[in-house]
């Protein structure tokens, strides 16, 4: 079975599974502050513990990530989804009966960061990527990014509105509800499996022979090292702007609207680059994404915040915030081609996440010795510049080993 011989139902199957799978999984992680302060309350953990879970769900997703690459381009995706959702209930199984900081890590923090590598970004780009033609793949993996972000919508309300009226352990318990939607997504994105892997021109490769190939393409190397940036730009914006606000005066109910600008402008943003990406050179959008960013981190700190500036700034990083993620992956797929995939783009997501990990916790130790984020969000700015204009001027051409081979013209024989 091949991308062109699909049916639009098999297709919307395949994509459908995807979308919803990464949307429930990021949408229940990403509200997961949402208990803090009520867990804090009831089980006797300290913010630092909570926070400390958080950040160990980072390291564990981003660490686990290119093995669970290798399983999925060796073995597939169907059952690796599947376990990936029953390991993601059995950390949220965890988290309803902690009773001390031990438990929360274990089930926040290494349980779900281990089901992220399973059934997230990385996994849902790669299903998708497959199930398409080239001409379609970049908005394509824009659109699926792209729903993924709406997981925030349901699963936030959600767990606010149990919280509320039934406690935090009810609203975890719902979440496991979601999980169980997650089950049929897996199964119905883990069609892919039966799909042949693209014919090209070059030898097939093992996956020593990609990596040793990777690792030694500036190109890739300069991609890796500019998604460690991503990640420290848009963690220290998650968790130390309410902190600037806070310090500005400001209500903190224009925090949680910021946030939610960048979620509904992150819809937009990450099929807006999607299909940007099918037309014109990848690396210059996502260098353009870093250049902008920086920018707009600058202009925001360096003029005194007002409620609307905040909301435009939420709105202006949310157009650039998951936009990254099909440009990254179209950008493997250009270099390496479908084979080792989730594999490549895992290695480079784990150094996106030690990015996330410097930017909550140096952010925090800034502020702690400074008493202000102004050295934080400078040095922000200035390696999102550098990164950015690298990531513009990195190597796109495939590594030598996979580039077609030019036909040697044949004498013929004379008569």
């Amino acid at each position: 079975m091949t991308p062109a011989s699909l049916s639009p139902v098999q297709r919307w199957s395949i994509l459908g599974g995807a979308a919803i799978m990464l949307s429930l999984a990021m949408g229940m992680r990403q509200s997961f502050g949402l208990f803090q302060p009520h867990m804090v309350r009831d089980i006797g953990v300290t913010t630092a513990d909570f926070s400390l879970a958080m950040a160990i769900q980072n390291i564990v997703w981003g660490i686990s990530q290119p093995f669970v690459g290798i399983l999925a381009d060796r073995l597939g995706f169907r059952w690796l989804t599947l376990a990936g959702v029953a390991v993601y209930m059995a950390g949220l199984g965890l988290m309803v009966t902690a009773t001390s900081a031990l438990h929360l890590i274990l089930g926040s923090g290494i349980c779900i960061g281990l089901a992220l590598s399973c059934c997230a970004s990385s996994v849902a780009m790669s299903i998708s990527s497959r199930a398409v033609t080239p001409a379609r793949r970049s908005v394509t993996m824009g659109m699926v990014s792209a729903l993924g972000s709406l997981g925030l919508v349901i699963a936030s309300p959600m767990a606010q509105t149990l919280i509320s009226t039934s406690g935090w352990q009810v609203a975890l318990i719902g979440f496991m509800g979601l999980a169980c939607v997650m089950i049929p997504a897996a199964i119905g994105a883990g069609r892919v499996d039966r799909m042949e892997p693209a014919k090209t021109q070059q030898l097939e490769q093992s996956l020593s022979e990609v990596l040793r190939s990777a690792f030694g393409h500036s190109g890739y190397v300069v991609m890796a090292l500019a998604f460690f940036v991503c990640g420290l730009q848009l963690v220290f914006i998650t968790t130390h702007l309410p902190t600037y606000l806070a310090d500005c005066g400001m209500d903190p109910s224009v925090g949680a609207a910021a946030l939610a600008a960048i979620g509904f402008f992150n819809v937009i943003g990450s099929y807006l680059f999607g299909w940007l990406g099918g037309r014109y050179p990848k690396q210059y959008l996502l260098g353009g994404v870093y250049v902008l960013r920086s920018l707009f981190v600058a202009a925001y700190f360096l003029l005194p915040p007002t409620p609307a500036s905040t909301l435009v700034f939420g709105a202006a990083m949310g157009t650039l915030w998951l936009g990254v993620v099909p440009l990254v992956n179209g950008l493997v797929v250009e270099l390496f081609g479908l084979r080792y995939m989730t594999t490549l783009v895992g290695i480079a997501f784990f150094s996106h996440q030690v990015g996330s990990f410097l930017g909550a916790w140096g952010g925090g130790m800034v502020y702690d010795a400074l008493g202000s984020y102004d050295v934080a969000w400078k040095a922000a700015v200035l390696i999102g510049l550098i990164a950015g204009f690298a990531q513009m001027l990195m190597n796109v051409r495939p590594p030598v080993d996979r580039r077609p081979a030019v036909p040697v013209p044949v004498a013929q024989p004379t008569a």
